[in-house]
């Protein structure tokens, strides 16, 4: 594989990249194992109904980072998009994040705001003082009642374990509001792509330095002349040679409706006894656009295996100890940076996958002439 510039994975970290490279003068040579770019944000018309299909799952843009808007907005018009959540709990449904509504409804009170947070204060489990686990944090956080209607049994079907043996932080993420916003995302800039994600990808890769190859598997012993930017598993880069980090998979379970399922675009089933975690209904992603039938997805969250595609990092204690080993052998490795969300195991949103990306251009732009060095990480896993 020749060139100057040589990038594994065409997914937004290797657009990017790419791109900015590319405007630079280099020659870039993109590769993707998959047959399409765009990578899990990959977009498609549905050929039974028309809607826009989210391929591996439902992406929402949004971000407080006015560059990165501005990037992104470069290359496709972004339609404004609140995501309201609902969820399926005890036959009944309610909105999320944890809102007044929520509270109100759930315990059949009309607690004005302040009310409601000393109520739910007093349901807090207060002998929680330093919330290690998943699970102490939401006793600490909500309260018992809500944590088993709301959190308990959608984190285990998405972890595939109790929530006590899960950290804290990830539940750190989900806010609990005293008021009736339901907007899920609380950022200055949200929106969908007019015509897509992947559409969006291509423009950005329609570059004439650019090339792409997809269905092509990268090696790390293959012909390299310059620098390689890495954004596939970090652990595949060395063959798994000291074993897999963990990540958890989705199975999708695809279904047509005549007409509107269930009036929402994510509806998330925090029953245990509910096999699936949600149901994903593709066009109202796409507000904007007409379609009389309607295409849902079930999703099914389990153990990643050898052959399926990595999703949500798992980060328990032992893939931390793995994860610092594989850290120590790419540091060892010249030649590469690794980038995104595979290759640094960590859980990122769109707009900190583009803001690293842009980064990690503009690091190897700003080397002095001559200057070879290229750290191994520019955002490190641990």
């Amino acid at each position: 594989m020749g060139g100057s510039i040589l990038i594994v994975g065409a997914g937004l970290s290797g657009a990017v990249i790419g791109r900015e490279l590319a405007l630079s003068g280099h020659r870039v040579e993109i590769v993707d194992e998959r047959d399409h770019i765009a990578g899990n944000c990959h977009t498609q018309r549905d050929a039974e109904t028309g809607v826009m299909v989210h391929v591996y799952g439902p992406h929402i843009f949004h971000t407080d980072d006015e560059e990165v808007w501005n990037y992104v907005n470069q290359f496709q018009t972004f339609v404004p998009f609140k995501n309201r959540v609902k969820t399926t709990s005890g036959k009944q449904v309610y909105s999320l994040p944890v809102n007044l509504h929520t509270i109100n409804q759930f315990f059949g009170k009309t607690f004005r705001p302040d009310e409601a947070r000393a109520f739910i204060k007093e349901k807090s489990d207060k002998s929680i003082n330093q919330p290690r686990t998943f699970e102490e944090q939401a006793l600490r956080f909500v309260g018992k009642e809500l944590y088993d209607a709301f959190f308990r049994g959608y984190t285990e079907k998405q972890w595939g374990c109790p929530p006590k043996e899960l950290p804290a932080s990830i539940l750190k993420r989900l806010p609990v509001r005293f008021n009736y916003d339901d907007n899920y995302f609380s950022h200055k800039y949200q929106g969908m792509p007019e015509t897509g994600y992947t559409d969006m990808v291509s423009r950005i890769l329609d570059h004439p330095n650019i090339s792409v190859r997809l269905s092509t598997r990268f090696h790390r012993n293959g012909a390299v002349s310059g620098h390689t930017f890495y954004s596939g598993p970090l652990d595949g880069y060395f063959d798994f040679e000291l074993g897999r980090l963990a990540y958890r998979t989705l199975d999708f379970e695809r279904f047509i409706y005549d007409g509107d399922y269930q009036g929402c675009a994510v509806m998330n089933y925090g029953d245990a006894s509910v096999p699936f975690t949600r149901i994903t209904e593709h066009k109202h992603f796409s507000p904007w656009e007409q379609h009389a039938g309607s295409v849902c997805y079930r999703e099914f969250s389990r153990d990643c295996g050898p052959h399926d595609i990595p999703y949500y990092p798992v980060r328990l204690v032992a893939d931390r100890q793995l994860l610092s080993d594989y850290v120590t052998r790419a540091e060892a490795t010249s030649g590469v940076t690794f980038v995104g969300r595979l290759g640094t195991y960590r859980y990122l949103d769109m707009d900190v996958t583009i803001r690293e990306a842009l980064d990690a251009a503009r690091f190897y732009l700003a080397r002095a002439p001559g200057d070879t060095d290229m750290p191994a990480f520019l955002h490190p896993p641990l």
